[in-house]
């Protein structure tokens, strides 16, 4: 008769390999996980390209400059990207999108004078730290494309009320 005991310890065996060290390296890396601060970068790490834009809160952000240029070019970038990352909630910018009309806190309407009497830094800044139901875009977005969805909002969103004049026109 064989011994239960080694039997037992011999199915026990494969368990024991997730306390190996080496089993969690993939997860203990450099790369910025989901609802994750970033980390420092590495001291050998090759930089990137972008506008160099230093935000250390909300309350400065509202003074700083648009570096990017409002031209053809920047407004048809800001356009792709609001596409990609505005539409669902903010819609045609009048926060009708689909996801929008779930939230208990309708997106602002991007077309209002509210929002077009606010500085460009509010708008920026608003894409980079967040608001009550908005998240955060830093980490999706470099500062030069948050700055050319600013001018995409500015000068390619077209008001509510334009809409619906030249709907009803048709």
């Amino acid at each position: 008769m064989r011994n239960p005991i080694w039997i037992i310890a011999l199915a026990l065996l494969p368990s024991l390999a997730q306390a190996w060290p080496w089993s969690n390296d993939m997860a203990n890396q450099i790369s910025i996980k989901p609802q994750e601060k970033p980390m420092l970068f590495p001291s050998r790490s090759v930089p990137v390209s972008a506008t160099a834009t230093q935000i250390v809160d909300r309350a400065k952000v509202n003074d700083l400059p648009n570096p990017v240029s409002v031209n053809a070019e920047s407004v048809k970038v800001g356009k792709q990207l609001f596409t990609i990352y505005c539409t669902p909630c903010h819609g045609t910018g009048a926060g009708d999108g689909l996801v929008g009309e779930k939230l208990i806190l309708r997106p602002f309407d991007l077309t209002s004078d509210n929002v077009k009497s606010q500085p460009d830094g509010f708008i920026f800044g608003y894409m980079t730290f967040g608001g009550a139901v908005m998240p955060p875009y830093a980490n999706d977005l470099s500062p030069t494309e948050r700055w050319h969805v600013v001018n995409f909002i500015r000068k390619g969103l077209k008001s509510a009320s334009a809409t619906a004049q030249a709907d009803s026109a048709k």
